[in-house]
This record gives C-alpha cells, sequence and structure tokens, in this order.
C-alpha cells in the first residue's frame, strides 16, 4: 500500500499519494487526477504503476476536497488556480526527481480528463518532465496558455475516446500539431465505442475493459521506452 506524503510547493507544500514498487525503486511518474479529487480511483492507479515497477505520486489538486457529484466537480475544475497547479505539478516532478529510489531518465505524467490535459501541460512546465500521457483530455488549452517549443525531444501519448470526438477533435488536433511543430515525438490512438472516461473502473456506465487494457498496455510501454536508463 502507499502512503501520503507532502512535497514542497513554490514556497508551500502540496500532498500526494506515494506508491513505491516491491523492488523499491523504478522510474519516476506523476498520476494526475480526475476532476473528481484525488479519489480512490487515482490512488488505484498509482498503485498498478508501482506494481509495473515505478515511484508513482499522485499530487493532491483540490488539497483534500473529492466529490463525486458532476454540478460540484466542475465547480473545483472551474476555480482550479491554473498558476498553482503549475506549482504542484512542477513541485512534484522535482520531489521525484530529488528521490534516491527514483531512477531512470527523467519524469513521466500521466492524466486522466482534467488531468490528461494537466499531464500535457507539465511537458511544457518541467524540463525534466519527459514523457506526458492524456487519457480523454478536455481542459481548454487557453486556461494553461502552454509553450509547446518546450517539447522538444519530449514524448506524448493520446488516448482518445470516441464520445470526445476522437484524435478529430480540436482540442487534440492543436496539441498534437504543435508538439510535432517543437520537435517532439506524438502516438495517437482512438478507442472506437468508447465513451469519456472509459479507463475508470469505478464507474461502470462508462468502463470499457478491452479499451482500457490496451490502453495501459500502450502507457506502460511508452513510459518504459523513455524512462528506464
Amino acid at each position: 500500500m502507499g502512503e501520503s506524503v507532502s512535497f514542497a510547493s513554490n514556497g508551500g507544500t502540496c500532498e500526494g499519494y506515494l506508491a513505491i514498487p516491491e523492488s523499491g525503486s523504478g522510474p519516476g511518474v506523476i498520476v494526475i487526477q480526475e476532476w473528481w479529487g484525488l479519489v480512490g480511483h487515482i490512488r488505484d492507479v498509482a498503485e498498478r504503476f508501482a506494481e509495473e515497477g515505478f515511484v508513482a505520486l499522485a499530487p493532491d489538486f483540490f488539497h483534500g476536497v473529492q466529490t463525486d457529484e458532476p454540478d460540484e466537480a466542475m465547480r473545483l475544475l472551474m476555480s482550479l488556480a491554473m498558476d498553482k497547479a503549475a506549482q504542484d505539478i512542477a513541485g512534484a516532478a522535482r520531489y521525484l526527481s530529488d528521490r534516491e529510489d527514483v531512477t531512470g531518465s527523467g519524469i513521466g505524467t500521466v492524466g486522466f480528463c482534467m488531468g490528461g490535459s494537466l499531464a500535457l501541460w507539465s511537458g511544457t512546465l518541467a524540463p525534466n518532465v519527459v514523457a506526458a500521457v492524456g487519457f480523454y483530455p478536455a481542459m481548454p488549452w487557453d486556461r494553461m496558455s502552454p509553450t509547446w517549443d518546450n517539447y522538444q525531444g519530449k514524448s506524448v501519448m493520446f488516448h482518445c475516446s470516441e464520445e470526445d470526438g476522437t484524435s478529430a477533435a480540436e482540442g487534440i488536433q492543436s496539441a498534437w500539431t504543435a508538439i510535432t511543430t517543437a520537435g517532439g515525438d506524438v502516438e495517437v490512438f482512438d478507442y472506437p465505442g468508447t465513451q469519456h472516461a472509459f479507463f475508470n473502473d469505478d464507474r461502470p456506465e462508462v468502463y470499457d475493459a478491452a479499451a482500457s487494457a490496451l490502453a495501459w498496455e500502450r502507457t506502460i510501454g511508452l513510459l518504459k521506452r523513455r524512462l528506464s536508463v
């Protein structure tokens, strides 16, 4: 089982959930929540990364607040201060890089929905984030003003649901083009017949086991290729 930790974030602190592999060390991955907060599903994903050999940190961007109500989740999302989120992402990346049990060549980020966009944004914020995976990223880029040029030499993976418009969606297309133009390596995957949040096995109304298994395999493959020594 993982543990609660605190790490420095621009003069303050941020809390998170840390899961360490049985081997005691491994490459570092930041797991970024959906708009529900740092709920059990996200902690479980961090544990799954640890089982795959990664040191996984899931920051708590809502600082202790969780919900299962969509209206409240939307309120939390809209009230999220982007400058504070950026500080928390950069702080999480530094925290992992500074740990003696984190090995490999850089930090990876993986996020879902709101967190998918934050994970992709992280590659523009932290030089040590070298790989980012976004599951159905759903936040308008104009709230972040990402500097996509910082993706030169980095790797990105998009997992796109059919409900969200697949990889043809405007937000995916704009980020894909900008990252590729900057010299980043981009892989984009569509999952036919899937709904938004198809990876969340706590939501049986949208969960797709086959698509989730395939997306997970692809994600682990990218992170092991990119982060391993």
